[in-house]
Protein backbone atom coordinates (compact mmCIF):
# COMPACT_ATOMS: atom_id res chain seq x y z
CA UNK A 1 0.00 0.00 0.00
CA UNK A 2 1.16 3.45 -0.61
CA UNK A 3 1.76 6.29 1.65
CA UNK A 4 -0.86 8.18 0.25
CA UNK A 5 -3.33 5.24 0.80
CA UNK A 6 -2.26 4.53 4.14
CA UNK A 7 -2.99 8.37 4.48
CA UNK A 8 -6.44 8.28 3.22
CA UNK A 9 -7.39 4.83 5.48
CA UNK A 10 -6.47 6.78 8.33
CA UNK A 11 -8.09 10.58 7.61
CA UNK A 12 -11.28 7.95 7.02
CA UNK A 13 -11.00 6.58 10.28
CA UNK A 14 -10.38 9.77 12.16
CA UNK A 15 -13.40 10.94 10.41
CA UNK A 16 -15.83 8.14 11.24
CA UNK A 17 -14.11 8.36 14.83
CA UNK A 18 -15.00 12.39 15.01
CA UNK A 19 -18.62 11.31 13.78
CA UNK A 20 -19.15 8.77 16.76
CA UNK A 21 -17.99 10.96 19.39
CA UNK A 22 -19.52 13.81 17.81
CA UNK A 23 -16.38 15.84 17.48
CA UNK A 24 -17.66 18.48 14.99
CA UNK A 25 -14.73 20.69 14.92
CA UNK A 26 -12.41 17.57 13.55
CA UNK A 27 -15.24 17.01 10.99
CA UNK A 28 -15.36 20.27 9.73
CA UNK A 29 -11.67 20.34 9.40
CA UNK A 30 -11.74 17.52 7.35
CA UNK A 31 -14.39 18.16 4.84
CA UNK A 32 -14.72 20.90 2.24
CA UNK A 33 -17.59 23.37 2.60
CA UNK A 34 -18.81 21.92 -0.17
CA UNK A 35 -18.95 18.59 0.88
CA UNK A 36 -21.76 16.36 -1.11
CA UNK A 37 -23.43 13.25 -0.10
CA UNK A 38 -26.14 10.38 -0.74
CA UNK A 39 -26.95 8.77 2.30
CA UNK A 40 -29.83 7.07 4.36
CA UNK A 41 -30.65 10.91 6.57
CA UNK A 42 -31.28 12.40 3.17
CA UNK A 43 -33.99 10.42 1.94
CA UNK A 44 -32.42 9.71 -1.34
CA UNK A 45 -31.17 13.49 -2.12
CA UNK A 46 -27.81 14.72 -2.94
CA UNK A 47 -27.17 16.90 0.00
CA UNK A 48 -24.59 19.82 -0.63
CA UNK A 49 -22.97 21.73 2.32
CA UNK A 50 -22.19 20.40 5.39
CA UNK A 51 -24.95 22.35 7.58
CA UNK A 52 -27.03 19.23 7.20
CA UNK A 53 -24.50 17.10 9.09
CA UNK A 54 -24.09 20.04 11.66
CA UNK A 55 -27.61 19.25 12.78
CA UNK A 56 -26.81 15.14 13.75
CA UNK A 57 -23.43 16.32 15.49
CA UNK A 58 -26.04 19.33 17.90
CA UNK A 59 -28.37 16.47 18.73
CA UNK A 60 -28.00 14.91 22.39
CA UNK A 61 -26.79 11.13 22.25
CA UNK A 62 -26.27 8.58 24.22
CA UNK A 63 -23.40 8.09 26.18
CA UNK A 64 -22.76 4.32 24.89
CA UNK A 65 -19.48 3.77 23.40
CA UNK A 66 -19.55 2.81 19.52
CA UNK A 67 -16.93 1.08 17.87
CA UNK A 68 -16.56 1.36 14.21
CA UNK A 69 -14.67 -1.84 12.05
CA UNK A 70 -13.85 -1.02 8.57
CA UNK A 71 -13.93 -4.13 6.42
CA UNK A 72 -11.77 -4.73 3.71
CA UNK A 73 -10.91 -1.16 2.79
CA UNK A 74 -9.96 -0.96 -0.61
CA UNK A 75 -8.35 2.78 -1.93
CA UNK A 76 -7.88 4.05 -5.50
CA UNK A 77 -5.81 6.57 -6.39
CA UNK A 78 -5.44 9.03 -9.23
CA UNK A 79 -3.67 11.83 -9.06
CA UNK A 80 -5.07 14.56 -6.71
CA UNK A 81 -8.08 12.20 -6.15
CA UNK A 82 -8.47 9.01 -3.71
CA UNK A 83 -11.42 6.92 -3.38
CA UNK A 84 -12.12 4.74 -0.26
CA UNK A 85 -14.73 2.09 -0.44
CA UNK A 86 -15.48 -0.19 2.59
CA UNK A 87 -18.26 -1.73 4.75
CA UNK A 88 -18.44 -0.27 8.08
CA UNK A 89 -19.50 -2.14 11.18
CA UNK A 90 -20.99 -0.09 13.83
CA UNK A 91 -21.42 -1.71 17.06
CA UNK A 92 -23.13 0.00 20.18
CA UNK A 93 -25.74 -0.91 22.84
CA UNK A 94 -29.37 -0.42 22.16
CA UNK A 95 -31.78 1.34 24.22
CA UNK A 96 -32.33 -2.38 25.59
CA UNK A 97 -29.57 -3.14 26.79
CA UNK A 98 -28.67 -5.56 23.97
CA UNK A 99 -25.37 -5.02 21.58
CA UNK A 100 -26.17 -4.37 17.90
CA UNK A 101 -24.20 -4.03 15.05
CA UNK A 102 -25.42 -2.51 12.00
CA UNK A 103 -23.05 -1.80 8.70
CA UNK A 104 -22.99 0.38 6.17
CA UNK A 105 -21.63 0.29 2.18
CA UNK A 106 -19.74 3.52 2.00
CA UNK A 107 -17.74 5.15 -0.49
CA UNK A 108 -15.39 8.43 0.68
CA UNK A 109 -13.95 10.67 -2.13
CA UNK A 110 -11.27 12.91 -1.16
CA UNK A 111 -9.25 15.49 -3.14
CA UNK A 112 -5.78 16.95 -2.29
CA UNK A 113 -5.35 21.03 -2.17
CA UNK A 114 -2.23 22.51 -1.36
CA UNK A 115 -0.83 19.43 0.00
CA UNK A 116 -3.76 18.70 1.88
CA UNK A 117 -6.41 16.09 1.49
CA UNK A 118 -10.08 16.97 1.92
CA UNK A 119 -13.34 14.79 2.11
CA UNK A 120 -15.34 16.13 -0.54
CA UNK A 121 -18.12 13.63 -0.86
CA UNK A 122 -19.56 10.21 -0.20
CA UNK A 123 -22.27 7.85 -0.46
CA UNK A 124 -23.16 5.73 2.31
CA UNK A 125 -26.08 3.03 2.01
CA UNK A 126 -27.35 0.59 5.23
CA UNK A 127 -27.25 -3.01 4.79
CA UNK A 128 -30.00 -4.83 5.77
CA UNK A 129 -29.27 -7.79 8.14
CA UNK A 130 -29.98 -11.31 6.36
CA UNK A 131 -32.74 -13.45 8.91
Amino acid sequence: MTPDSNELLQLTQRLLDAVTQRDWATYESLCSADLTCFEPEACGQLVSGLPFHRYYFQLGGGSAPVQVTLCQPTVHLWGDVGVVAYVRLQQKIAGDGLPRTVAFAETRVWHRSNGRWQHVHFHRSEIEASS
